[in-house]
Order: structure tokens, then C-alpha cells, then sequence
């Protein structure tokens, strides 16, 4: 069964066993799914910061955006404990040979980078939410402002916990061109949403 598909107090159960799936990642990519289901909740509501046109048409077109990024998170749940399980098993390959060395090498370097992509969505997801969040500050029921910071500090949560897992995992790639570009992206972003975020609970 997926992890998505578990009932809470068993997802828990299988955050705090000894088995190294779930882990980090995926409960990164968990805290900015609940962030972003947040934030559509809030964006749902019947009352607005001022009952205007404006408020509502701005919250409906947030709360489609969201609902888009809460549906790719809750899939980064599941990827980030697949994309670990597949470094695990190339870390495990034969390397007796020389032609087995390199095998295990190359699907190494393979796994790595996969482990890398999952977490470094989850980075871009969660900013894209941020950037919603302000939104939803500016223009949801000022009484759902707690709502709102929930769902911004889960956000910032489940950002710097997937750029965690990023960083970790460039460090053991050996495609420079991508090494690079992947840090310089993971710093933009991680700036970006910082502002958002300020923006946002500044709001409430």
C-alpha cells in the first residue's frame, strides 16, 4: 500500500520505524502537501478579507493553483521512499568484477540523481504555495490567519526539508553542469520563498 493511501496513525507508525523508508524526504513533501491543502481551505471559504469581487475571484484562482501543487506533493510522497529504495538497491549491486564496478557505478549515479529530482520538486512546489500563500493572506477571512500561518510554516518546513535531501545528494553526484545548476536553482528558490513567506505572515 502506499503511503498515501495509510491511515495517519499508520504512516506515523512507518515515519518512526528503524526501516530507512519513509524518511525525510517524503515527509517534507507531507508537510507542504498539509500546507497547501491549508491554503485551499482558507481560499474556499465562504467569507473573504473584505466580501469583494476581487477577494473571491483572487482566492478561486488560488485555490486552483494549489490544488495542483497539493496533488504533486502528495505524489512526491510516494516517489522520495522510491527514489531512496532504488539508491539503496544500486548500493547493493555486485562489484566483484570490473564490468560489476561499473555497473554498480553508473546505476549509483542514476539513483542519485533521481533521489535528487524528487526532493528538488518538492523545493519548487513549495515556493510556487508560498508565492499562493501571500495571496490567500491578502485576500482570505482575516479570522482564518492562523490557518494560514500553519500552512506557511509547514511550507517553509517542507522546503528546507527538501533542499536537505537535495544538497545531501549533490554531493555525491558527479555531473558538475548538474550539480551546479541544481544548487544555484535550490538558492534562488529558497530566497524567493523566503520573501514570500515575509510577505505572507506579514499579512496576517
Amino acid at each position: 500500500m502506499s503511503l498515501i493511501d495509510r491511515s495517519v496513525r499508520d504512516l506515523l507508525t512507518a515515519f518512526s520505524s528503524s526501516d530507512p523508508t519513509p524518511g525525510g524526504g517524503s515527509a517534507a513533501a507531507l508537510s507542504s502537501a498539509i500546507g497547501a491543502s491549508l491554503l485551499m481551505m482558507v481560499a474556499g471559504l465562504p467569507k473573504t478579507r473584505t466580501g469583494s469581487d476581487d477577494d473571491r475571484a483572487r482566492l478561486t484562482a488560488a485555490g486552483a493553483v494549489l490544488a495542483d501543487l497539493r496533488d504533486r506533493l502528495t505524489e512526491a510522497v510516494d516517489a522520495d521512499t522510491a527514489a531512496y529504495d532504488h539508491v539503496v538497491a544500486a548500493y547493493k549491486m555486485p562489484k566483484v568484477s570490473a564490468d560489476e564496478q561499473s555497473a554498480r557505478k553508473a546505476a549509483i549515479q542514476r539513483a542519485l540523481r533521481e533521489a535528487t529530482d524528487v526532493p528538488l520538486g518538492v523545493v519548487r512546489l513549495s515556493a510556487a504555495a508560498l508565492v499562493q500563500a501571500a495571496l490567500v493572506a491578502a485576500h482570505g477571512h482575516k479570522a482564518a490567519g492562523s490557518d494560514v500561518g500553519v500552512a506557511i510554516a509547514l511550507l517553509r518546513a517542507g522546503l528546507r526539508g527538501a533542499r536537505l535531501n537535495v544538497e545531501i545528494n549533490v554531493g555525491s553526484l558527479t555531473d558538475a553542469e548538474y550539480t551546479s545548476s541544481v544548487t544555484a536553482e535550490i538558492n534562488r528558490l529558497g530566497a524567493e520563498a523566503a520573501r514570500s513567506a515575509d510577505e505572507a505572515d506579514a499579512l496576517l
